[in-house]
């Protein structure tokens, strides 16, 4: 059949299936398939080794197992709650089979002398092994040889693994009707020693009955090796599509300057850049010196100095007659920056202003109007920067703070507000979370990357302990000790309820408690339920030295800077990420006096929990942190597309499988220059409509 008829056939809806009607479509849909070729790589979670009937006399307590036997009784045991129970034996030893949910003509129907077949997990009863609501098959066969291995599909309600296999079943029969054009190049095939994709597939689906489970499920096997490699490769060609297209097919506006402004604020400032700022400087001026649009992501671990490098970006643009948007996930760190660029640029005779979704209606309508008259040089916001009624006389710079706290969608909005049909926006993406090389490399295919590898001089490693709650007096009397010095202090409460309510009313009950324990310090509190104008004062005051411990939710998380701050207590750590942890912990540490951290947690911890704290004792390194942050919870979450489904792997693994990374960007580079259609097509395989997620 030829290659387009193959598309054709595999890309076609679910409801071209037989048995696939509208309800199984939607319930398919929750599953993220929606075509034939969703299905084939619907691949299975795990396998159950149904390949031969075990003797009772063999089985033991976890094991999976087929067996057969003669019913020797069926009882209802009454108690506190009725159980059908059914013993029965092969001759070797014998097995209690328990039904918590069951109806009459069961009873009936497992009568004393019936063979049957059945398939489940062994147990340790109160009279002996036991199978808790196995399959059943009544008057199943003797003979030895069994189902073979099972796959064990994710599922949803509704749709149960009997109607998944089925349906696959039929996609896999529509796959060797077609038998696809293999989409691999030939030598990466064979020097990898991969299987075709169709029998990659069949291998999964339909494994020999020889087959290692263990080796089935695992990336070792070369049929699942296969489909991570095209999985990683079809995600990468994704970005580096999109980079083309920016890149070589877009305009931006050359934004050179004349250096008036980038040199005075240079000579304004207190302090000498950092080596790394210089070097991460240039190569953001010589990407905006171009007709291509920039497209840089500057990563630095907390207290860097990316804002400077941001600052110095905007300078560039205002010299060249155009606009700025800086783009922050919260209030908090949008107030903190619009307060630093107002500071050190409006002395130059630059204006900046501050647009939110709080601001009263009439300063709102001011604002939008100086911008749209091109009034407003540097414009500081939150996602109320990306609403439909904003508009720019001439943007010709975005910069993302945080990039991984916004949504995909919301990203591109902001781009898009200064696209025109000549030119489109530079844009400057900064994050403080570091993101694992192997990991960039491959999320990131459409950026230039900057590390910010350097602290400034003068900032002092943190120490940080673990500490239960048990001994929060001695937390509190550490707190009393550090601000007796003249220095300030944080204490942090956290809560698993997203609601700002709860986390203010958690925040505002500790700070009360601090108050009566600490009747002589200045406590103040920040939380996201105070008004901005309130927000701005406490912290205005804490950052001036007019308080002495301030009470907060995570909204200090990022942005925060207070040189004299020397201590952080962070509550219930364990309810927390490793990078926001580490974020936290770099609001202290700022100056040249020692600082310390104090997770105060409650005991038990999990083991997870336990070696999240661990890692924050031991490292104070970003990337490291970030690396093993990636390994607990995943890109998705990372990189701020898990609400939009993009980047949400099949079968690949960018921590486990980081090894074929480099393996994947050779074939990417032969594929783009050599066979640009097959890239196309595997494309189309893997990531289909969330390909436009990489164009922001």
């Amino acid at each position: 059949m030829p290659a387009a008829a193959d598309r054709d056939a595999l890309g076609r809806p679910v409801t071209t299936l037989p048995g696939v009607g509208e309800r199984q479509a939607q319930r398919l849909a929750q599953l993220g398939v929606h075509t034939v070729q969703d299905l084939l790589l619907h691949l299975p979670l795990r396998y159950e080794d149904r390949s031969r009937v075990r003797r009772l006399g063999e089985l033991r307590p976890g094991e999976q197992a087929l067996i057969t036997g003669t019913v020797e009784i069926t009882e209802v045991a009454r108690g506190r709650r009725a159980r059908l129970l059914c013993r029965i034996t092969d001759g070797t030893g014998a097995l209690t089979l328990v039904f918590f949910h069951f109806h009459a003509n069961q009873q009936r129907r497992l009568a004393r002398g019936i063979r049957i077949r059945c398939f489940g997990e062994v147990r340790e009863g109160p009279s002996g092994l036991q199978m808790i609501h196995p399959e059943v098959d009544v008057g199943g066969s003797d003979a030895e040889g069994g189902d073979g291995l099972l796959p064990v599909y994710p599922a949803t309600q509704g749709l149960n693994q009997t109607g998944l296999r089925r349906l696959v079943d039929r996609a896999v029969a529509l796959l060797q009707a077609v038998q696809p054009e293999d989409l691999l190049p030939d030598d990466l095939r064979a020097a990898e020693q991969l299987p075709t994709f169709t029998e990659a597939v069949l291998t999964l689906h339909r494994p020999p009955d020889d087959s290692s489970v263990a080796r089935l499920e695992g990336p070792e096997e070369p049929a699942r090796r296969r489909l991570i490699i095209e999985e990683l490769l079809a995600h990468h060609l994704t970005l580096r599509r999109q980079r083309h297209h920016l890149r070589d097919r877009a305009a931006a506006p050359v934004l050179r300057g004349n250096g008036r402004l980038v040199s005075a604020f240079r000579e304004s400032l207190s302090f000498a850049l950092t080596g790394a700022q210089d070097r991460v400087d240039r190569e953001t001026a010589a990407d905006m010196a171009r007709r291509a649009p920039m497209l840089r992501l500057i990563q630095g671990d907390v207290g860097s100095g990316k804002t400077v490098i941001a600052a110095l970006a905007a300078l560039r643009s205002v010299e060249s007659g155009l606009q700025t948007a800086i783009m922050a996930p919260t209030e908090l760190l949008g107030e903190q920056h619009y307060r630093n660029f107002r500071d050190w640029l409006a002395p130059l005779g630059v204006t900046v202003t501050w647009l939110s979704g709080r601001l009263p209606p009439a300063e709102r309508r001011q604002v939008l109007r100086l911008l749209a008259d091109g009034d407003i040089d540097i414009v500081v916001g939150t996602h109320a920067l990306f609403q439909e009624n904003v508009v720019f006389s001439r943007l010709g710079l975005v910069v993302v703070d945080e990039q991984h706290r916004f949504g995909v969608h919301q990203r591109l909005a902001l781009r898009e507000k200064g696209q025109t049909e000549q030119a489109q926006p530079h844009q400057l993406i900064m994050t403080a979370t570091p993101i694992p090389r192997t990991l960039a490399m491959t999320a990131y295919a459409d950026l230039d990357v900057s590390v910010i590898d350097e602290l400034p001089p003068g900032r002092t490693p943190v120490k940080t302990v673990a500490v239960p709650d048990t001994r929060r007096d001695e937390v509190v009397e550490a707190v009393a000790n550090a601000c007796a010095d003249d220095r300030q202090a944080y204490w942090v409460c956290t809560l698993i309820e997203e609601s700002d309510t709860l986390q203010a009313q958690a925040a505002a009950e500790t700070a009360e408690r601090l108050r009566e324990a600490l009747p002589h310090l200045r406590i103040d509190l920040v939380h996201g339920r105070l008004k901005a104008a309130d927000k701005d004062a406490v912290m205005c005051a804490f950052a001036a030295g007019e308080r002495d411990l301030l009470v907060a939710t995570t909204v200090i998380e990022v942005g925060v800077d207070v040189p004299n701050a020397s201590l952080m207590v962070i509550e219930n750590p364990e309810r927390l990420g490793l990078a926001q942890l580490h974020q936290l912990r770099g609001r202290v540490g700022r100056g040249t006096t020692a600082s310390s951290c104090v997770l105060l947690y409650r005991a038990p911890l999990t083991d997870a929990a336990r070696a999240r704290l661990s890692v924050l004792r031991e490292s104070g390194d970003g990337f490291e942190i970030a690396r093993r942050d990636l390994a607990i919870r995943g890109p998705g979450e990372l990189l701020g597309t898990r609400q939009t489904g993009a980047w949400q792997l099949r079968v690949a693994d960018l921590v486990r499988d980081s090894e074929l990374i480099p393996t994947v960007q050779q074939a990417a580079d032969r594929l783009l220059q050599h066979h640009p259609h097959v890239a196309d097509r595997l494309i189309d395989r893997w990531v289909g409509e969330a390909a436009q997620y990489g164009r922001v």
